[in-house]
């Protein structure tokens, strides 16, 4: 469990550090839908569904950023964020039908 939790907390800093916080409109759905035009969208799409993972299972900010070097700088660690977003992906192409 703590592993997943790792590679969680990964995945929120990956693309944290790339991003600019923008505030977000709780009226409108953050995933209005898996469907994605490229498949370069779909994994774009992997990383955030990994992102909200992590901040929905962990909220409180402070932990999230307290706990990014441990996991950071853990190679298993960051092969495991990998397999979170590798999960999301296929689930992303299957319902992309594969962008045949």
């Amino acid at each position: 469990m703590r592993q997943l939790l790792l590679i969680s907390f990964f995945s929120v800093f990956m693309i944290a550090a790339a991003t600019p916080v923008q505030a977000q409109d709780k009226s409108q759905p953050w995933l209005p839908s898996l469907i994605t035009e490229t498949p370069q969208q779909g994994f774009e799409l992997a990383v955030k569904l990994a992102r909200k993972g992590v901040t929905s299972t962990q909220s409180n900010k402070e932990v999230l950023f307290r706990e990014r070097d441990k996991y950071s700088n853990n190679a298993v660690d960051l092969m495991m964020a990998s397999q979170v977003i590798a999960l999301h992906y296929q689930t992303i192409a299957a319902a992309n039908n594969y962008w045949r």
